[in-house]
């Protein structure tokens, strides 16, 4: 037998035997979830494979084979690098250099993934005296093989060169860089569980620093010295095994080294950890929200240990404490309890602490025994707690402070103290909604909502939102809308209606807290309504009277008008940066005005006719700044019917009639743009000869152009002409609306002019998020109030070209499409469409148009 076919022999032998051993340790973790064992097994057999091959080279006994990293710290997850360093005790020859590149070459050839360095004992003193990253690497070592003498030396010079608070001060700059790479939360839709706020890095930091100060190396060694309670080293154990089950499920299913709890594998995941879905969430949202819990409780605890290492390790000057009443004192601009025991002594002082850093600006935290008193003492909120009327009060008081709130209320949230003492909120912390447009959890959403409501009062922040700020200033008690928002979504994740639902846990709350009845009636009615605003304004012609006048009903007074307003402006906010625009602002603004002054008027709406000739009066004076004459308008106004002026604002009506008085009947299509006065995107307006698919091909062109329609009114004059009006947003985010009003008025209009026929949108793929959390569209349609016309609603997942198809389908059934609302939702649309004619007076018309549009939306 050949050299060479010994060796491919013993290479076989070697990956068969590492295939064998692995599938051995896969199966027994599958059937037993032990994540000790099954990282600790394959370490062990990766020990064994590499002093076999270690031996086998017969290498000087003057070296060492040493394992780093996580490697070196004894845990090897399924598809984890295996890092390695061969320590020399000398720079090698010619020969011992063929040797080493034949070994590493022999690793790689039995199938693993090193990562490796060669290094005499001198380069490795030398390199990690300027570097943390290597010191890092190094401190987590392990001698695998050969010199024992020469890896002590090693270990011994590591441990000199650190400098503990060097290191700290560097490992807390590593850190806050990280975060920073992480937006500073653990709440990402797709989380990195290593590297995260909230994942493994934070806990390897905590051993990191222990280590480098002398402390210990493991949990128990923390709480050997103190910088751990038993209970506290229980948790973070826990927390740990639930990191290392999820990331060893993750490589299994992906099958290589993959750390990010992407979209692809969040089902797949949750299903092999066993969670079955509910009526009211996903399995993947049941799993996420068990990651995100457990998340906060790792950054809860990194941060306690961090603040009680560092106190150690940089001991503070002996300066005398503050006193600020018997139970807290200030130490080095620190709130600092007067002693560990303070919350059990005195239980209230548990709220009062965050009551008082909201009171003293000067205050920049908590110290470190504060923190772990306050993790220690969550657990007495309790019901009895909850009852008691002191502490209800306080609870309250924290709302009513001009400062402070949103920055306590999440440290409140940190430390489980806010869910302790809401169990409801406790019940949706970590709560993941996979519906496309949010993109915090629950929790995260309420703290984001109740931020944009505390800015609206702060004057360093009055000029993103100036018309907010202003209401708001003039709102008596307007802490209760902070107390509205906390409650709003509270019941998301129960199933149902969670608008009504909440009312429930608000009006108790509202009860137990003792509001007057009129705080509470208030607080209840904006949980109910939280939503009806944002609907009206995106789904329904605001400029109908018809409209504003049941949602006046709804409201009934300019107070709960104004803070619904307020509060549903901060909602559509705090659901994702990309949900909310100024068009959404406009809409809002110009249903809160018009529903004021219907108030105002008593909540009767004027007669029809008086509405048109107050707009059209309006109208003709803006004309007058143009020196247009007075009658110029009449020529068009005369093929216009009512419907046209109670839909369109006088600004509007005087616009329209500036671009076309001169050419009411003229044969060539006109296209108009400009930039849209009161928010962003452009407003168009077309007037051609009416003809089939005209408004299909107008969509097929501003999707191409790179536009989304948001709104749009469409009128056919008494003599023939199509007279539509659109309001369109640039999808891409070009910021050249003013560069692109030429182009649009020029190509738009020469398309029209000829009988082509519509052009398909440009396909584009799916997004990740969309494709594994998909959408079951909705389609109805209703007979509106008067019956003449029909309501079509849908519920779809955005795309391009979605209107598109509803606009092909529309016109395939023969429908006429009076008004459209289009309201997106970050990846989901809700579109509103007024329509008519058709086979939509015969239900069988509507059910086979309703079929059709469901059919086009799932492909």
């Amino acid at each position: 037998m050949t050299t060479k076919t010994s060796n491919r022999e013993r290479l076989v032998t070697y990956r068969q035997r590492l295939h064998d051993e692995q599938e051995l340790l896969k199966a027994a973790y599958l059937q037993s979830s032990n994540a000790t064992e099954m990282l600790a097994g394959r370490c062990a057999l990766i020990d064994n494979v590499l002093r076999d091959l270690w031996q086998e080279q017969a290498f000087p006994e003057t070296m060492a084979l040493v394992a780093v990293g996580g490697y070196g710290r004894g845990e090897l997850y399924p598809a984890s690098d295996i890092d390695l360093l061969i320590l020399l005790h000398s720079t090698p020859d010619d020969d011992l250099k063929g040797k080493l590149e034949q070994l590493i070459g022999l690793f790689w050839d039995i199938g693993l993934e090193i990562g490796h360095s060669v290094r005499t004992l001198d380069e490795c003193l030398i390199e990690a005296a300027g570097d943390i990253t290597i010191q890092t690497a190094m401190i987590e070592s392990r001698c695998l093989a050969g010199n024992t003498e020469l890896f002590a030396r090693f270990e011994k010079g590591i441990r000199s060169a650190l400098d503990p608070q060097a290191f700290f001060k560097a490992k807390r700059l590593e850190q806050d860089e990280r975060y920073l790479r992480f937006q500073e939360t653990p709440y990402s839709l797709e989380p990195n569980i290593k590297e995260s706020p909230g994942g493994f890095r934070d806990l390897q930091v905590v051993l990191w620093i222990a280590q480098a100060g002398g402390y210990g190396q493991t949990w128990a060694d923390l709480e050997a010295g103190n910088f751990l309670t038993s209970e506290e080293r229980e948790h973070i154990e826990r927390c740990e095994a639930s990191l290392q089950r999820l990331r060893i499920n993750l490589h299994y299913l992906v099958k290589r080294r993959e750390d990010r709890l992407l979209f692809d594998y969040q089902t797949s995941l949750a299903e092999l950890l066993a969670y079955k879905p509910d009526k009211a969430r996903r399995a993947s949202e049941m799993l996420m929200q068990d990651y995100y819990r457990n998340a906060k409780s790792v950054t809860q605890l990194n941060v306690i240990l961090l603040k009680n290492i560092g106190a150690a390790i940089f001991p503070p000057a002996d300066l005398d404490p503050q006193p600020i009443n018997e139970r807290f004192q200030i130490v080095h601009e620190m709130l600092d309890v007067v002693h560990e025991d303070i919350f059990t002594q005195y239980p209230a002082a548990l709220l009062e602490s965050f009551l008082l850093l909201e009171k003293d600006a000067s205050l920049k935290g908590m110290t470190a025994r504060t923190l772990r008193a306050l993790y220690r003492g969550r657990l007495l909120i309790d019901d009895a707690y909850r009852q008691v009327p002191a502490h209800r009060a306080l609870f309250l008081e924290i709302f009513r402070q001009p400062r402070g709130l949103v920055h306590e209320l999440r440290r409140m949230n940190q430390y489980s103290i806010l869910g302790r003492y809401l169990p409801n909120f406790g019940a949706i912390v970590g709560q993941m909604q996979h519906d496309l447009f949010h993109v915090y959890t629950v929790d995260q959403h309420i703290m984001m909502v109740i931020r944009n409501l505390r800015r609206f009062t702060m004057e360093e922040f009055s000029h993103e939102y100036p018309f907010c700020t202003y209401l708001i200033s003039e709102f008596e008690n307007h802490w209760l809308l902070y107390i509205a928002a906390l409650f709003h979504d509270i019941a998301k994740g129960r199933g149902g209606d969670h608008s009504e639902q909440g009312t429930t846990d608000a009006r108790e709350f509202c009860e137990q807290h003792a509001l007057s009845a009129e705080d509470t009636e208030l607080i209840v009615w904006l949980v109910r309504h939280h939503l009806t605003m944002s609907n009206v304004a995106q789904k329904q012609d605001i400029s109908d009277p018809g409209v504003i006048q049941p949602f006046a009903e709804i409201v009934g007074d300019e107070r709960r008008l104004t803070a619904l307003y307020l509060l549903t402006v901060a909602d559509i906010r705090g659901t994702s940066p990309k949900v909310w625009n100024s068009w959404k602002g406009q809409l809002l603004q110009d249903l809160f005005n018009a529903t004021k002054n219907l108030l105002r008027q008593g909540g009767k709406i004027p007669p029809r006719q008086g509405i048109v000739r107050e707009r059209q009066e309006e109208a003709m004076r803006l004309l007058r700044y143009f020196a247009l004459s007075g009658t110029v308008q009449e020529r068009l106004w005369s093929q216009l019917n009512t419907a046209y002026f109670l839909r369109h604002s006088a600004e509007e009506i005087a616009w329209h009639t500036r671009c076309l008085h001169y050419r009411p009947d003229d044969q060539k299509p006109v296209v108009k743009a400009r930039i849209n006065r009161d928010a962003e995107g452009l407003q168009v307006l077309v007037y051609t000869l009416d003809k089939k698919d005209l408004f299909v091909r107008m969509v097929g062109f501003f999707s191409r152009a790179g536009y989304t329609i948001v709104d749009a009114k469409i009128l056919t004059t008494r003599h023939g002409y199509a007279m539509d009006s659109f309001v369109l947003l640039d999808v891409s985010d070009r910021n050249s609306d003013r560069e692109m009003i030429a182009y649009i008025e020029h190509e738009l209009a020469a398309q029209l002019e000829i009988d082509a026929a519509p052009e398909e949108p440009m396909e584009t793929r799916l997004s990740r998020r969309l494709k594994h959390f998909p959408i079951t569209p909705s389609v109805s349609i209703e007979s509106d109030e008067k019956g003449n016309n029909y309501v079509l609603s849908l519920v779809a997942a955005d795309r391009p070209g979605l209107l598109y198809t509803v606009a092909k389908t529309l016109a395939r059934h023969g429908a006429t499409l009076h008004t459209s609302k289009i309201a997106t939702l970050g990846e989901r649309v809700e579109d509103t469409f007024l329509i008519s004619g058709g086979n939509l007076g015969q239900s069988a018309g509507r059910i086979k148009l309703e079929s059709d549009l469901l059919e086009q939306l799932k492909t």
